[in-house]
């Protein structure tokens, strides 16, 4: 299973729809402290639907508990970061189930002191566009999970979760 981590997330309607994200593609997903809203926030439910409830969910106080939890290159998986400060393309990239895409909060990105520590794991989206700063963090999620799901030949719809009209199987 992959996993994404969202470090420090501030707005409850990109981590709703990120979680409704995960729900929809097997994923775990991790939220590292401080958030910048309650879980029980009306966005979060109203981003994450009737997805929330199905949502493999894990909370961290810190960054310090997440790493200690979830040691990288353990049999858990390896860390990648993604940042507009990258070098290295998220294409450039084999992910691998277990691996853990981290992204940082929506207004300052990742935690200053990882872009040093982190410098060979951090990557970036290419965006050609003339006025951009960085693309919305569930926007930048979906795009960076559908390209490691590709790489993983993700099965077909009939297996695993699927939509039908009478809700979540």
């Amino acid at each position: 299973m992959l996993n994404i981590v969202l470090v420090r997330p501030e707005i409850p309607q990109n981590t709703g729809t990120i979680g409704r994200l995960c729900v929809s593609c097997d994923v775990k997903l991790h939220l590292v402290k401080p958030l910048g809203f309650s879980l029980e926030d009306k966005y979060v439910r109203r981003a994450g639907m009737d997805y929330w409830k199905f949502l493999d969910l894990k909370v961290y106080e810190n960054w310090e508990d997440f790493a200690r939890q979830n040691p990288e290159n353990s049999n858990s998986g390896r860390w990648f970061f993604f940042s507009t400060k990258g070098t290295k393309s998220y294409w450039d990239e084999r992910y691998r189930d277990g691996d853990y895409l981290i992204f940082g909060s929506e207004s300052c990105g990742l935690p200053l002191e990882f872009y040093d520590k982190f410098r060979d794991k951090l990557r970036i989206i290419p965006m050609k566009g003339k006025f951009y700063r960085s693309l919305n963090l569930a926007n930048a999620a979906s795009i960076v999970l559908y390209e490691a799901l590709r790489q993983q030949a993700m099965p077909e719809q009939g297996e695993g979760l699927k939509n039908n009209a009478s809700g979540i199987e």
